[in-house]
């Protein structure tokens, strides 16, 4: 695939099967073919692209690709790597608003999105636009440019995601047209591909998944929406920001939703962190989506972050498992914050069906793109159970809270144990 001459490349499969180390590879070649060039690594987040690029993968590349030669030095106030030759390989997060400000003002010959399941067409759109440095290069005494490329990784996530869109059925998601197949390639690469680097022990672990997990981060698939799910694709109304970056609508009210997990290992759930406003149209909006996996101060500080960069009006949080202990934790970053607890007292699918009923009216819309959280919301069924399923529906707890706070009537009913009134005389 990296040979065959394709523009944009995508390699996709399960976890640990050496995908991102086979693309760091294939950059640190492409940088010393041409002095003067510029390559760019990126993943959504910037903290997150820095450990696990910078202080782990390309390092162990780069020793076990030239043994005895220095590591490029780390220019940590800019976000690169310099090579001999003014050769830069620039590493950074999407979500990062200054270093993305310095990186979209180069050009470059070849953007690598790393974990591309958690960015957002918009963002690979955006980063295409910066694959345009000429470099010239002479190889065997021949003269000529280096070919630009974008690559792209991931675990598999819902056919429904841009990557499987674009690479494999050549459409364009956004405009629903057919693309130029012959600028595109991509291949699979499982752990099997890589068992002898991997522990038999870690092996037998992902055999042993549930069937959903098993097919994405063992056999690396694509799985398809569930056909009993409470939400569909067509029921996600898409809107954007202004051009002046403002809402698409006013906000009357903004609620940061939060369910924490209890735990924080491998094996722990994720923490969904929402924010959902009302708009002056009466209808809701989904503003963000920072879940994720947290050690408790760590969520508490993203939730009061995010209070403060929309300008929320409170922070709601389930409180069935953490109690009074969410509260606590979110008063040590925040003391001033609005706060709201909840507790559930009916089932998770109970709860999210007037929520999805609202969707499937056009009374919510995404400003953007949240595909972790929108592959949550059309995997869960009528009968949907965790424990079954082998994993918790996080993102989609935390969007119910909220929106079942911004409005209240969904989650109003009347009991079914009243007791039957006295007859009167004018019952009769």
């Amino acid at each position: 695939m990296l040979t065959a001459g394709k523009r944009f490349c995508l390699l996709y499969g399960g976890s640990r099967s050496g995908k991102t180390a086979l693309l760091c590879s294939a950059i640190a070649d492409r940088a010393l073919l041409a002095e003067g060039s510029r390559h760019l690594i990126v993943r959504k987040e910037g903290t997150s692209a820095k450990r696990a690029i910078v202080k782990d993968t390309f390092p162990k590349v780069w020793s076990m690709k030239y043994p005895g030669a220095p590591l490029p030095e780390w220019k940590d106030k800019d976000g690169y790597f310099e090579l001999p030759g003014a050769r830069q390989i620039w590493v950074g997060g999407i979500n990062d608003e200054k270093a993305m400000e310095r990186i979209l003002g180069n050009e470059y010959a070849t953007i690598f999105v790393n974990e591309a399941s958690e960015v957002t067409y918009s963002a690979f759109l955006l980063l295409r636009s910066r694959l345009a440095q000429v470099c010239p290069i002479t190889v065997d005494g021949a003269s000529g440019e280096l070919s630009q490329r974008f690559y792209a990784d991931l675990n598999p996530t819902n056919r429904m995601h841009w990557t499987y869109r674009l690479w494999r059925e050549g459409i364009d998601p956004q405009d629903e047209v057919p693309i130029k197949r012959q600028q595109y390639a991509y291949a699979t690469i499982n752990p099997y591909d890589n068992q002898e680097n991997l522990s038999g022990d870690y092996l037998a672990d992902l055999e042993a998944l549930p069937e959903r997990q098993k097919k994405r981060f063992l056999l690396g698939e694509y799985s398809a929406d569930e056909e009993n799910a409470l939400w569909r694709r067509s029921f996600i109304k898409r809107t954007v920001m202004t051009e002046a970056g403002d809402w698409p609508v006013e906000m009357r009210r903004i609620i940061i939703a939060v369910d924490p997990a209890i735990s924080n290992t491998s094996n722990s759930d994720e923490t969904g962190i929402i924010g959902v406003g009302l708009g002056v149209d009466n209808r809701g909006y989904v503003l963000a989506d920072e879940s994720g996996k947290y050690r408790p101060e760590e969520w508490a500080r993203r939730v009061a972050s995010l209070y403060e960069s929309l300008g929320a009006d409170r922070v709601v949080g389930e409180v069935n498992q953490g109690g009074d202990m969410v509260e606590s934790v979110l008063r040590a970053q925040s003391p001033e914050i609005p706060y709201k607890a909840v507790r559930a007292s009916r089932g998770k699918v109970t709860r999210a069906e007037p929520v999805a009923s609202l969707y499937e009216r056009g009374k919510i819309s995404h400003v953007g793109e949240f595909p972790e959280l929108e592959d949550q919301m059309c995997a869960v069924t009528s009968g949907f159970d965790s424990k079954a399923a082998g994993w918790s529906p996080d993102r989609v707890d935390a969007l119910v809270w909220g929106v079942t706070e911004m409005f209240p009537t969904l989650s109003a009913r009347v009991s079914r144990h009243e007791p039957i009134p006295a007859p009167q005389f004018n019952m009769v």
